[in-house]
């Protein structure tokens, strides 16, 4: 998938601690594993191989953290969309629970990294608030509180007078806290992932995007745009929200869904006082969540969904401005700075989907908001996996690349939902 650069540079891009020197792939060569795409998967995939002993070799079309991985709100966030007991019951008592503890460490991957690497990455962890606007979202988002304490997570339901606090806003009924969670300058993790993995001794060539992957004399070959060629022993592609027709239909099995950003100019230090004053990371429990945080440079930034299509112009924002004036009309005269948007790769079942459609080629794919975490340690299961070729080293079995039924008419039935959970969620 070709996509247009942003109207203007998002704020991590003009943030960001600077990523490491790399260049497009000059030459023909070898590497015992090629890892197409430069995002926090295949990004930790390549290191977590290079620290294993193995010659790692990522290809990125575009620079490094070019799609969601560089455009996300940087909140990291444990868990997936389902909650410990509906994995346990999905997936049986065993797997079941080696899935939701694999999900439930997810940050601890992030910061773990960040401090073993001693990366230049803003970040904070005073974990993660799911505010409930109705009753029915209270009393889900009790039940996972519950679900998680009972397997040991520091997390603690929150009434209606401690939410509005934590917050800054009396728009929640209650809510509760996950001190799991917290934050990053994505992009900055992006970047000081492939500094580390480049210290460990992979290899990172940008502005080299991949046409096609042949198989001969044992081993793949992947095919440049530049004309260079890459021959390895196995292959992961990473490409998830930005793939494109790599792999026969790979792309038709997920929604490439728009995920729409703004941030305001930097507050005022009474207003930082009155907002998340306690430097929680937010997302609620709307079907059309809104996901908000303070950033290290004391902007405000609230997120969700927009257009499909990518934004024509500033109008593609304004209802993420509104919503920041209805939520926190303290910060309703601040004025905005940066707008952007990325794509966030949803399956059918809503889980991440691991493929192997040939032995030796391994695809991740599905992070459906929650990458940060997820992708960090997806990519170390991968490269374990890879390294070893145990199959016990990942959370999830390989699943067959299985197209959307009807994928292209997906994105209008997917607008109609929408517009349907704007309503049902009541608006704002």
């Amino acid at each position: 998938m070709t996509e247009p650069f942003p109207l203007q540079p998002s704020l991590w891009a003009t943030t960001a601690a600077p990523a490491p020197a790399t260049a497009p792939l000059d030459a023909s060569g070898r590497a015992d594993v090629a890892v197409i795409g430069a995002g926090y998967a295949g990004l930790s995939t390549a290191l977590h191989l290079a620290e294993a002993g193995l010659k790692p070799v990522v290809l990125e079309a575009r620079e490094i953290g070019f799609g969601g991985s560089g455009r996300n709100g940087g909140q990291v966030i444990p868990g997936l969309k389902y909650d410990p007991d509906e994995l346990v019951a999905q997936f049986g008592p065993e797997r079941g629970e080696r899935l939701a503890a694999f999900a439930g460490a997810t940050a601890d991957t992030v910061f773990d990294l960040i401090a073993r690497h001693r990366m230049d990455v803003p970040h904070t962890r005073t974990g993660w608030i799911q505010g409930a606007h109705t009753a029915a979202g209270l009393t889900q988002a009790e039940r996972r509180a519950e679900q998680w304490a009972r397997r040991g997570a520091p997390v603690r339901v929150l009434d209606k007078a401690e939410t509005d606090r934590l917050l800054g806003s009396p728009r929640y009924l209650g809510g509760w806290l996950d001190g799991r969670g917290g934050a990053v300058q994505p992009l900055s993790y992006a970047h000081g992932l492939a500094r580390a993995a480049l210290q460990a001794g992979a290899a990172i060539h940008t502005q080299t995007p991949v046409t096609a992957i042949d198989r001969r004399d044992g081993a793949f070959v992947l095919h440049t745009a530049h004309g260079p060629d890459l021959r390895a022993d196995k292959v992961v592609i990473c490409t998830n929200g930005y793939t494109g027709g790599l792999w026969p239909g790979l792309a038709r099995t997920i929604i490439a869904a728009n995920s729409f950003q703004v941030a305001t100019k930097p507050l005022s230090d009474n207003l930082r006082r009155s907002i998340l004053p306690e430097g929680q990371v937010s997302s609620d429990t709307r079907k059309l969540l809104l996901y908000f945080r303070l950033d290290h440079t004391g902007r405000l930034l609230m997120g969700g969904r927009g257009p499909f299509r990518e934004p024509r112009g500033a109008a593609d924002w304004a209802h993420l401005e509104r919503i920041v004036a209805k939520i926190f009309p303290q910060a309703a005269d601040v004025g905005f700075d940066h707008r952007w948007c990325g794509r966030v790769a949803i399956t059918r079942d809503f889980l991440p989907h691991l493929h192997e459609p040939v032995p030796g080629l391994v695809i991740d794919i599905g992070c459906q908001g929650r990458g940060v975490g997820l992708q960090s340690s997806m990519g170390r299961a991968i490269a374990a996996y890879m390294a070893t070729g145990d199959a016990s080293a990942l959370p999830l079995p390989f699943s067959p690349v299985r197209p959307l039924p009807l994928h292209s008419l997906h994105r209008v039935y997917a607008s109609a939902v929408i517009a349907w959970y704007r309503i049902t969620d009541g608006g704002l």
